[in-house]
């Protein structure tokens, strides 16, 4: 009887080992932006220093426990920053950039280096916001692979000064560029300057229309402003392809803070102006083809959704579906994507 006891305990014993072990294995970043399901994240730091200081890559110390879907529980020290321009001069909040190569982060150090989308202050309307910029990188990702991968996030903030009260709101990562390029088999161009027309024209055409369909006019090619320019690994003269992202100053987000380029004559954001240049009939019903392909995806991805309200999904697919109609329309195509398109 002794013996089966001690039997049991050397394997209750080796169990325990296995799952430790199993638990201590990092994560593995291939499969980290594959997951659509939730992580739960808390995150632990000097918040009051954060939101008064803003400062662009001044690392400081944090934690963060990330509760995973199937039940495992990462938690390590890390460092983060602020990052942006426009966020940290206007938002409680700026968007961050967190740092997992640290000595106390051997589990989370093959996710590099992550941007962090949070809210611009802590209330459900700024929260709402990230989830609808959210649902755009996911609606590109439907259009194409040449796209970064985002993980939705539940992030419970925590002030280790206790100075800021604890809350909770929705986020999202976006996949690291080099991880990007990896994923696709190019790699990140960052100089020179590059013209819009010098880039990939077929690319160009699905980004330039993407853009009409959100609503976004914040991006330009030659100053690499929202955009990343990608080549092939196996053909370093080719022209490269751009690779848009930030979202949220585009019509389907609407944020109160996005306002229009004065230049484009536009009194709000949800103004489509479309800023591609023009394109033979043929070329654009080709990339137009691929907005058809994937209406019915997109239409299920956002009506599914369930972390933004009823409300807020039908309002995005109106959106969407005005867009629709001028695609269905050869009249509105040869207006909008030739007529009134860019010629310099």
């Amino acid at each position: 009887m002794l013996m089966g006891k001690n039997k049991w305990y050397i394997i209750s014993f080796l169990l325990l080992n296995v799952v430790a072990a199993s638990a201590q294995k990092p994560v593995k970043k291939n499969r980290f932006f594959k997951d659509d399901q939730l992580i739960m994240m808390d995150l632990s730091t000097d918040l009051k220093k954060l939101v008064a200081e803003k400062k662009l890559n001044s690392y400081q110390p944090a934690k963060v426990t990330l509760h995973f879907p199937d039940s495992s529980v990462i938690s390590e020290e890390i460092r983060l920053s602020a990052r942006g321009e426009f966020r940290r001069q206007n938002c409680f909040l700026p968007t961050l950039r967190l740092d997992f190569r640290n000595p106390g982060s051997p589990q989370l150090a093959p996710l590099k280096r992550l941007k962090l989308v949070c809210g611009c202050g802590t209330g459900t309307v700024n929260e709402k916001l990230v989830l609808k910029e959210f649902l755009v990188y996911k609606i590109y990702n439907l259009l194409t692979d040449l796209s970064f991968r985002v993980r939705l996030l539940q992030i419970n903030y925590q002030d280790t000064r206790g100075k800021i009260k604890s809350y909770t709101q929705y986020g999202f990562f976006i996949e690291d560029v080099d991880e990007m390029a990896k994923r696709n088999k190019y790699y990140e161009v960052d100089k020179p300057a590059f013209n819009t027309q010098r880039t990939d024209r077929q690319q160009m055409t699905l980004v330039a229309i993407f853009q009409y369909m959100i609503g976004n006019t914040d991006w330009a090619v030659p100053n690499y402003h929202n955009i990343k320019l990608m080549r092939p690994v196996a053909d370093s003269f080719a022209s490269p392809y751009p690779v848009p992202y930030d979202f949220d100053f585009c019509g389907v987000v609407d944020a109160s803070y996005a306002t229009p380029h004065e230049d484009l004559g536009t009194t709000s954001v949800t103004e489509r102006v479309y800023r591609g240049f023009p394109r033979a009939m043929g070329e654009l019903q080709m990339t137009l083809d691929i907005f058809r392909e994937k209406k019915e995806a997109i239409k299920n991805l956002v009506l599914n959704f369930e972390p933004l309200p009823a409300r807020s999904r039908d309002e995005i697919m109106d959106y969407l579906n005005e867009f629709y109609k001028t695609i269905d329309s050869k009249r509105f195509v040869e207006d909008v994507f030739i007529s009134n398109a860019r010629t310099n």
